[in-house]
This record gives structure tokens, sequence and C-alpha cells, in this order.
């Protein structure tokens, strides 16, 4: 999604994933010409006879929404951008909504994920979600998909029962992006460094989920370096957490708490639903880890997303709490939620930046 500069960009990063022990690649036609890149950069390494033992796992998409006729086609320009006869996945990019949810399961979006199958084009079908624990949950119950892709992150654990869940079932999940979207990761703070120590945060976001027995983790890189904590993480015997990096995450743990005092929010989520429909936990989280991990800047990029993201974000912000008081007496911490609110606005609004797909 990020190499995209030029193809030899991408040759590059992905001779970097080879070198570093990465056999599985994911891409979508929606990110500009990365299937164009990394197909030229396939094929120049097949005429080297450089590829992973068992080959390459490849992974792309289609948007929901489509008729059956042009998914057919889409698939088809996918698969021939990137010179290879089958797809090892093929993933509903976003099933964000309900209605999305029918598309795959009732609409022209299960005709084409069965052709799909039927035709050999793909090895087996999954999702993709931004959406909401229920929708995501409904999906894993349909038994239609054979793996999923979710937000899950060491500073945003909710979605981990749902990945248990899968995981449990037999499905693959995939962790999106954890270095970007978990934290900006790859650029700490000054405090979330001192609270890590002597460990490196994105080290240790990626072996909480690897334990957790996390099946796939997206590193979203842009150039070679960024795969040195790839190349530095290999399959441990016994624990992908040793005793030192469980301390140290309890140290993380105890830092934030003691910044936030009794402002925390513990993200119980009693407080839902908001009668004006303020996502109030998601506002809060952020509001944790800009007080109590000095993640100001990436808290305050996803807040300044709010209602610029579609169906793939959160659509309003602090400002439209009415300060009705209907939350209060529902939360277990007697937190001043509409107070916390305000402070969080306050603390993250700023001049909305361009997004990387807009």
């Amino acid at each position: 999604m990020r190499a995209l500069g030029s193809a030899d960009q991408m040759g590059a990063v992905l001779r970097a994933a080879l070198d570093a022990g990465i056999n599985h690649l994911e891409t979508a036609p929606a990110y500009g010409p990365a299937e164009s890149f990394l197909g030229d950069a396939l094929a120049k390494l097949r005429r080297e006879q450089a590829e992973p033992h068992g080959g390459w796992l490849i992974t792309s998409k289609v948007l929901p929404g489509c008729d059956l006729a042009s998914g057919q086609q889409q698939l088809r320009a996918s698969l021939g951008r990137l010179g290879i006869g089958q797809l090892t996945n093929l993933a509903v990019h976003g099933l964000n909504l309900p209605e999305h949810l029918e598309w795959a399961l009732n609409g022209d979006g299960a005709l084409l994920l069965r052709w799909a199958l039927q035709e050999g084009l793909v090895s087996q079908v999954g999702f993709s979600s931004h959406g909401s624990a229920d929708l995501i949950g409904a999906a894993l119950a349909s038994g239609s998909f054979q793996f999923c892709s979710l937000h899950l992150h060491l500073f945003d654990q909710s979605r981990l029962p749902l990945a248990r869940q899968a995981l449990a079932s037999g499905l693959g999940v995939m962790a999106i992006s954890p270095a970007d979207k978990g934290g900006r990761l790859f650029d700490p703070p000054a405090e979330l460094l001192a609270d890590c120590s002597p460990f490196h945060p994105l080290e240790l976001a990626y072996r909480f989920l690897l334990a957790e027995g996390i099946t796939t983790l997206t590193l979203g890189a842009a150039q070679p370096s960024d795969l040195a904590w790839a190349r530095a993480i290999q399959s441990p015997e016994g624990s992908w957490l040793s005793a030192d990096q469980l301390a140290a995450l309890g140290r993380l743990t105890a830092a934030g708490r003691e910044r936030l005092g009794a402002e925390r929010c513990g993200q119980c989520q009693a407080c839902l639903p908001c009668p004006n429909g303020v996502p109030i936990p998601e506002l809060l989280r952020l509001r944790n880890l800009a007080v109590g991990h000095g993640m100001g800047a990436f808290a305050g990029e996803r807040y300044n997303l709010i209602g610029r993201a579609g169906h793939w974000w959160e659509s309003r912000n602090a400002e439209a709490c009415e300060r009705c008081g209907h939350c209060l007496p529902l939360c277990p911490q007697q937190l001043d939620i509409p107070e916390l609110l305000a402070d969080t606005h306050r603390r993250l609004a700023a001049a909305p930046r361009r997004r990387l797909w807009d």
C-alpha cells in the first residue's frame, strides 16, 4: 500500500520482505499502482528463482457493492496486474455496514465469491472490516469466510474477543496496520519510549499480537528498513513474550494509569448508546493515549479524520455531545463524560489533514 514511489521501490521492499522470511503479501486494486508494481517485482524475482519456501501467499480485495459482472472483471484485472493465475486469498475490502454484509452473504457478492472459488481463481475468501463488533460477529457467525482482517492493536484491544472467536473457529486473522493505525509506533513519543524501555514500543506491540495467536501482521512497509522488526522477530522457542517483555507491558499500563488518574476511561462501553450518536469510548480512548502516553500526534490525527472517512471511521466527534447527562449514571467509574469529551476536543481538534487515499 505504501511502497508506491516507483516499481523499483516496490521491488526493493519485496526483496527485503523475502530476506526477512515474509511469505504473505497483501494488496488491493484501491491502492493506486500497488498491484502493477507488485506484479513487476514478482516477475523479476520469479526469473531469479527467488521465492519463499512454498511460494508467495497473496491477498487482494474487492470493494463491496459491485454487480457480479463488474466484480468478475475486477478480479481478472487484479490477477492480470499481479501476473498470477490464482489468489491465495480474496477479501471483501471494508465490510463495514449491514448492507455490505447482505451483499456478501445474499447478493451479488455471494455470487462473486462462489464463482471465484469454483473457477479456481482464489483459494479462500474472507473480509476486512472497520465496522462494529456486532457486524463483525455476524460475519464470523455466517460461516461464509475463511479469514478476516481486523483492527487489533496493543492500544486498542476491543476487537480481541472477536479475533479469539475467529481463531477458535479455524479462521486466519490478520491485524490491520499495528504500526501506523496502532499508534504511529514507528515514531513513538518520548513518554512512550520511556514507558516501554528497554524495549521499543513497536516490538512490544508486534509481540503482544503474536502472543495472542494472531495469524498475520500487516507491516505497511514503504522502504526496506521498515521491515527491521520483521527480521528481528522470528518464531521463538516458547513464548513470543519473555518475562522482561511482560514486565515492560505492565509498566506501560501502570504509567498510563498514573498519568490519567481518576480521568482514565476504562473502555467498558456502558455509556453506549449515546442519544446523540457520540462514539464516547473511542473518543476517550484517544484522550487516554494523548494524556496517558504522550501520543497526542496520533490521537489528533485520528480525531481529525472523524467525519471525513465515510464508513471507514467514526462520523461524529465530541462537538456532537449536547451534555444531556444520559451517560453519567451509566458510567461505573462516575466519570464526568461531557467534560472529558470537551477536553478531548480542545486537545485534539485541528485543521484536517489529507488522507492517504483521498
